[in-house]
């Protein structure tokens, strides 16, 4: 993910992996299988990804329960338009997007963009 930190990345991917939001008890308790880390570390961490609008936060008795603002999928769409919007000039880099994605991929997004020409049309 763009932009993101190691620790930022794990932190998110728990999140999104998880059936509800975690404190950051929760969350050390997850990432600390991989590593070592501290809890003012872990908790530091998500409040950064609070300020970046990627996490929201809820008060929990005397804590806070984090829980991503949208899902994976939304957020790696995000980035992936964040892309495309770069560029002066979105053809050649659809085209080569188009040349390089797995031709199962390529064939899910050409099925996806036909069934959105239909709702477009109707």
């Amino acid at each position: 993910m763009a932009n993101l930190g190691s620790l930022e990345r794990a932190i998110m991917e728990a999140l999104w992996d998880a059936d509800k939001p975690l404190r950051v008890r929760e969350l050390l308790g997850m990432l600390s299988e991989e590593r070592e880390l501290a809890y003012t570390t872990v908790q530091t961490v998500a409040e950064r990804l609070v300020k970046k609008g990627l996490l929201v936060r809820t008060p929990y008795r005397n804590a806070f329960r984090y829980a991503a603002a949208k899902s994976r999928d939304q957020h790696v769409s995000d980035l992936m338009l964040e892309a495309l919007a770069a560029s002066t000039d979105r053809l050649p880099v659809l085209a080569r997007f188009a040349q390089s994605v797995a031709e199962e991929d390529a064939l899910a997004l050409m099925a996806e963009l036909r069934r959105r020409q239909r709702r477009s049309t109707t």
